[in-house]
């Protein structure tokens, strides 16, 4: 990697889309670049166990993570460990910029940076976050072994951690602001099986304390009633969704009022030449199989993309050149 190299195309994050682009970019014969700053899988990467992957009933997300990057890497696709600091569109070329003042340049760039847990910002949450209040079962539950927990939330991903932290913790309480779940009914139905796991409904966090030791209590209210109560507690693990990390989103493309990327049918934006896919990218549902797909897709399309741009270029160049 240079400087002066061009690239067909650059993928700015390692989540299965983004794994997914470098596999089908590579299949393509596009020269293409991989840039993740962290763990190659993504939110993937984290995920205890993943039983929706066609054709395989249950693999840990760190495994599944490893095929993904194997089958990627067995292409030649070129990963590099750094942090992008900005996307810069061009009118030949679009640039890439590093946290080492690296400048890559391409045809095509795909970004795929995902989204961040969702804060709750309620008292005491940032305070004691790493000392009682987490975002991830799968990397803290250990540290509670035989305790109590708190889980916020309704969908498929506290549905999941709850069932995880259930076979390492005493008891684990789901607090839903709601008297429903929006997980799937698979999961739902486990949770209810699970002795281990007691479900408040109705009931949003208001606040979280801590002692020398770490979290010992949360504020809890519900929301019929507004009857306010504290509950004992050794953890609080919040999973009320994500937001799209859309800071190395160029000025000029469209977002929802959500943050999230608008796209076509080919995961491209409004700036001809740069792709957005995963959870950054406005969609119906975000699963591992949907942003694989819309790996696939973006790349597919660069490949046209790359291919238009460079016969565009040859055209231009002075006779006998």
């Amino acid at each position: 990697m240079s400087e002066n190299e061009i690239y067909d195309l650059i993928i700015v994050g390692g989540g299965p889309g983004g794994l997914t682009a470098g596999l089908y970019a590579m299949r393509a014969a596009l020269k293409t670049v991989l840039i993740e700053k962290g763990v190659p899988g993504g939110q993937m990467a984290l995920s205890d166990e993943v039983e929706n992957w066609p054709g395989t009933e249950r693999i840990t997300g760190a495994e599944l993570s490893m095929k993904f990057t194997r089958h990627a890497q067995s292409y030649g696709l070129e990963i590099l460990s750094q942090e992008v600091v900005s996307v810069d569109p061009g009118l030949e070329y679009h640039s890439v910029r590093l946290a080492n003042d690296t400048l890559l340049k391409a045809h095509g760039v795909i970004v795929g940076t995902g989204g961040s847990p969702r804060k709750l910002n309620v008292p005491g949450e940032e305070a004691y976050y790493g000392k009682g209040v987490s975002y991830c079962a799968v990397c803290d539950g250990f540290f509670f072994k035989n305790k109590t927990v708190l889980v916020v939330g309704g969908g498929d991903t506290a549905m999941e951690e709850a069932l995880y932290l259930s076979k390492l913790t005493k008891h684990v309480y789901i607090a839903h602001r709601r008297d429903a779940f929006r997980a799937s009914m698979i999961l739902q139905e486990r949770v209810k099986a699970e002795c281990k796991i007691e479900v408040l409904w109705n009931t949003v966090l208001t606040a979280i304390e801590a002692d020398e030791d770490g979290v010992c209590s949360v504020g809890l209210q519900d929301t019929v009633t507004g009857e306010k109560r504290n509950l004992p507690t050794d953890g609080v693990f919040i999973f009320i969704g994500f937001d799209p990390n859309n800071q190395l989103v160029p000025a000029g493309i469209k977002m929802n009022a959500d943050g999230y990327v608008i796209t076509d049918e080919k995961c491209e934006t409004n700036i001809s030449g740069i792709f957005v896919i995963g959870d950054l990218r406005e969609k119906y549902a975000r699963q591992i199989v949907i942003s694989a797909a819309d790996g696939s897709t973006a790349a597919l399309a660069a490949a046209y993309h790359v291919e238009i741009r460079k016969a565009a270029a040859a055209c231009a160049l002075p006779e006998g050149l």
